[in-house]
């Protein structure tokens, strides 16, 4: 599987957007870089479904100690670590 990181990145962010929306948040300020449970747009439930829509969609399995702020924080963060368990 071949993984553009600007069309990972593109659905990540664009999930993000759609689940802060359907809690009433505006996030399209969300910045790449910016940590995503700290922005205060998802809540904790809308944290495990974007993690669920993440491993669904780019069919991985992540175990419990790759869940966590350097792979699964940032928009960037998710696209890289993807990236690098696609490819390694």
């Amino acid at each position: 599987m071949t993984l553009d990181r600007d069309a990972v990145k593109t659905a990540i962010r664009a999930k993000v957007l759609e689940i802060a929306a359907n809690l009433g948040e505006d996030a399209s300020e969300l910045d790449d870089d910016e940590i995503i449970p700290a922005s205060g747009f998802l809540d904790s439930a809308a944290i495990l479904e974007l993690v669920v829509w993440y491993e669904g969609e780019y069919d991985l399995s992540l175990s419990q100690d790759e869940i966590n702020i350097d792979n699964l924080g940032s928009v960037n963060a998710m696209a890289d670590f993807l990236l690098r368990r696609k490819q390694g």
